[in-house]
């Protein structure tokens, strides 16, 4: 999206895709300091040697580190903006499925779709994107939900 859109214009864009990552490499060193920053160390994730010899061949980055990354995916240039925002809250998820995993190396993208658009108050905007994070030469996505945010206009 060019500019931002007024809230009262959001219903115009539902069933639309609205905003595309950039391609994120998913390293190593990403993957050990989720571990270390959620105390989920099992060796699928941080033991190099041991997950080679298993059907993934690599390590795999953690279902919630790829969750946790839609916020930055979320972010930047050519994503939907809501004008005159002043602020937006992670407000929680309807569904997420981890479909596929993401090998160490990989690169993922994110796309948004706005779902839904719910005046809860005034000023108050609920708002659901359904999400698919693709894997770069991959068939199957890593991942899809169904996010929602609070964005509250000024």
């Amino acid at each position: 999206m060019e500019s931002p859109v007024a809230a009262s214009e959001l219903v115009n864009y539902l069933g639309q895709e609205v905003g595309v990552s950039d391609w994120l490499q998913i390293d190593q060193d990403r993957i050990n300091k989720f571990a270390e920053a959620t105390g989920d160390y099992q060796y699928i994730h941080i033991d190099p040697e041991r997950a080679a010899a298993t059907p993934f061949g690599s390590t795999i980055a953690h279902g919630f580190l790829t969750l946790s990354l839609l916020t930055m995916l979320g972010s930047g240039e050519g994503r939907l903006e809501v004008k005159d925002t002043a602020m937006a809250i992670n407000y929680g998820l309807d569904r997420v499925r981890f479909i596929t995993p993401v090998k160490v190396g990989s690169k993922i993208r994110a796309h948004f779709t706005l779902q839904d658009v719910t005046e809860k108050q005034p000023g108050r905007y609920l708002i659901k994107h359904h999400v698919v994070v693709e894997i770069a030469g991959e068939d199957k996505p890593a991942m899809i939900a169904d996010w929602l945010g609070m964005t509250i206009t000024s």
